[in-house]
């Protein structure tokens, strides 16, 4: 779906844009391939360096917006506004590194009954959204994989997300979405971006 080049154009985009919310200052612009003029889903994922801590996580699922403003919007509210954590100060900027995830637009899982999400969801391939009448949640791919779950753990774990019970995901008012994502991260604080590969 992107190329190595885009991944890494998305990644210094959103570190670029991190930068400057920080300080408070204007985004400079900046020439982009035509890719990030389509509207796709983007999540801006930031962590410590180098125990790779979450420090910031917030993204635009659904394709409602070019992918630059997806990227740029979801990097400074990862950075401002995620309520788990404070604002990032401006020290921190050589202490974190930039994760972005490019996203496929959620598809809702067709089931007949919900044991059946068991067999339809792929750890390292899926990541889920969770809608229910009042409650909603989603999870990146990568997460299930970083915390080495299984799917009924990984459907437990969005159910709990949304703030709900962790069973949740048996009732028949519950939606679940499963998206897949591209994903490239930094390595170190501005440093080499590569391609996430989860098998291995």
């Amino acid at each position: 779906m992107f190329t190595d080049e885009e991944g890494k154009i998305a990644v210094k985009l959103a570190r670029d844009s991190v930068e400057a919310a920080v300080k408070g200052v204007n985004l400079q612009p900046r020439a982009l391939p035509d890719t990030f003029k389509k509207k796709y889903g983007a999540f801006t994922t930031l962590k410590t360096f180098p125990d790779l801590l979450l420090r910031g996580c917030i993204g635009i699922p659904e394709p409602i917006m070019p992918l630059a403003k997806a990227v740029v919007e979801s990097a400074v509210s990862a950075c401002l506004n995620d309520p788990r954590f404070p604002p990032v100060q401006e020290y921190e900027l050589d202490e974190i590194v930039v994760e972005v995830s490019l996203m496929t637009k959620p598809e809702l899982i067709q089931v007949s009954s919900p044991d059946e999400y068991l067999n339809k969801i792929k750890i390292g391939k899926d990541g889920l959204v969770l809608k229910g009448e009042l409650n909603s949640g989603l999870l990146l791919p990568q997460v299930p994989v970083e915390w080495g779950w299984d799917v009924k753990r990984f459907l437990e774990a969005i159910c709990e997300k949304s703030g709900l019970r962790k069973d949740c995901w048996k009732e028949k008012d519950i939606k679940l979405y499963r998206f897949q994502a591209e994903i490239f991260h930094e390595l170190s604080p501005y440093g080499e971006i590569k391609r996430m590969n989860m098998n291995e």
